[in-house]
Parts: C-alpha cells; structure tokens; sequence
C-alpha cells in the first residue's frame, strides 16, 4: 500500500520520539514471561480477520480514550503493533504524551509478525481486557 506525503512524514517525525523493537525482539520479550501488554492497534475488522497470537486488541480510533481504563498503570510495559509498523509508531507517541514511560512500536507490523512465522489467532471478537 502507498502511502500519503503527509502521512509519512508524521510518522517519520513520531519515530525520531519513540522506542521500536523488531519481531524477533519482541516475541523473544513475550517468551520471556516478562509482563508485557502486547496490544494490536489495527482496524476491529483487520483483528477478526487476523492478529498475533497473545495480543489484546484496542484499535488506533479509540486507544486515546480507552488506554487508562485497559492499562491504568503508565510504567507498565507496552508494546503496540499495526499493519506494518507506521499507526503503532504514532500511537507510541500519543501514548508517550499522555504520561506513558515504557512504550514501544513493533517495526514492520503483523506483516513482519507472520513472515517470520510466529503464532496467530483468527476469528476471535476484539479483546479488550487487560493482562
């Protein structure tokens, strides 16, 4: 998908801001077992059809207004994810301006996610709930 000037270079201005990690970074984190919020910031219809195994959904429209209710907790460890890496790297930065310390952006997305092979979920309504 091409994108827009205007919508390329806000995220270009939001990733010099924010913390990326790549998917193997981050899928060596959730094997951990370290407590970690690993939230999809796609479209509800983009979730259904597919998502990374283990992720909560809140989608970028209402992230903003519904983060403090799923992750009360502003320390809390977050790492955000979206088509390929572009609305978690702007959704990183909203975060970061409404006082949250330890938030990432998955660079490359759900694309890289399952290029590398690692688990989905299909089929399940939105999860909202915290972990």
């Amino acid at each position: 998908m091409a994108h827009n000037p205007g919508f390329l270079k806000l995220v270009e201005e939001a990733k010099k801001r924010i913390k990326e990690r790549t998917v193997a970074e981050v899928k060596a984190m959730l094997d951990s077992g370290k407590p970690v919020h690993f939230i999809d910031v796609r479209e509800d219809h983009e979730w259904e059809k597919d998502h990374a195994a283990g992720a909560k959904h809140l989608g970028r429209g209402i992230l903003e207004r519904d983060i403090e209710e799923m992750i009360p907790d502003q320390n809390a460890e977050i790492v955000l994810y979206c088509g390929g890496g572009f609305r978690s790297a702007l959704s990183a930065d909203h975060l970061q301006r409404m006082g949250y310390t330890n938030v990432t952006s998955m660079d490359g997305g759900i694309k890289a996610w399952r290029a590398a092979g690692y688990p989905m979920a299909r089929g399940e309504r939105a999860d909202r709930s915290g972990t």
